[in-house]
């Protein structure tokens, strides 16, 4: 296979399993380097250190492995500050994928109902935090000349689903905060997008209220008749990274068979 991708970097944030690890396989295929940022058990890192080790292997690339937590600001920056020591990262970042997926998933009622520190917390998780990251890498310089930060969002963004409060506030204000980075961010190369995956059963579904119902009603009403794979997306990301799409910046793409449409 063509790698052309080789020479480049990944930042992947949440890449231990779902839509980030499905972005590891892909872009390693494709020739890119990759760092994957996760928070997992000693028992459960053994097992994915090793998947990745198989997948560096296959795809004769650099896959570096970091169990750290990305929402915290000093691990942040050291990992940063370790990147920009390396002269061979240095304007070699093409892609920051924001993949994070920790969030409270509680009713705004109840006897455990959503906080506003839950509201806050999630918010910063799974929307803010992407500026922060992006920023640092900026500042360090660790971006390539045309570089490509792509966000992840779902349906629940604008429509009701059980439990899903908190996550549905943080990705509506990712959606707006991607607007605001594509203009901002654009003059200084940096190509600013989002993907609205369509409902897939990944294990940060299986967290919501009702996901297996989500799952059937899904696979019913889209107009290809299934649901959407980790793989669907993983191709959309690689789209999103090559030289064709640079024209591409402030877009909410949906890869979802059309399920959006009804």
């Amino acid at each position: 296979m063509h790698k052309q991708f080789s020479d480049w970097w990944a930042i992947i944030l949440g890449g231990s399993s779902g839509f980030g690890l499905a972005a590891v396989e892909k872009l390693s295929r494709h020739g890119m380097n990759i760092a994957v940022l996760y928070r997992e058990t000693s028992a459960a890192e053994r097992a994915l250190k090793e998947k990745l080790s198989g997948i560096a292997a296959a795809a004769a690339v650099t896959i570096d492995a970091y169990n750290v937590n990305a929402l915290d600001a000093v691990s942040r920056e050291s990992f940063i500050r370790q990147l920009a020591a390396d002269p061979g990262k240095k304007h070699r970042v093409r892609l920051l994928l924001h993949s994070i997926a920790r969030g409270n998933l509680k009713p705004l009622l109840g006897p455990e109902n959503l906080s506003t520190e839950d509201i806050r917390f999630t918010s910063y998780a799974m929307s803010t935090s992407l500026l922060d990251w992006a920023r640092s890498l900026y500042e360090e310089e660790l971006f390539c000349a045309d570089a490509r930060i792509i966000g992840l969002t779902s349906e629940g963004a604008h429509k009701y689903w059980e439990g899903y409060a908190a996550v549905s506030i943080a990705k509506a204000s990712l959606e707006s905060l991607v607007t605001y980075m594509a203009v901002e961010l654009g003059k200084y190369g940096l190509k600013t997008n989002l993907i609205q995956a369509g409902i897939t059963d990944t294990p940060s579904l299986k967290r919501i209220p009702g996901s297996d119902q989500l799952l059937e009603l899904t696979a019913g009403r889209n107009p290809l008749g299934r649901v959407t794979k980790v793989e669907d997306i993983a191709n959309a990301i690689y789209l999103l990274c090559t030289d064709e799409a640079a024209w591409i910046n402030g877009s909410l793409l949906h890869v979802d068979g059309g399920e959006h449409c009804r």
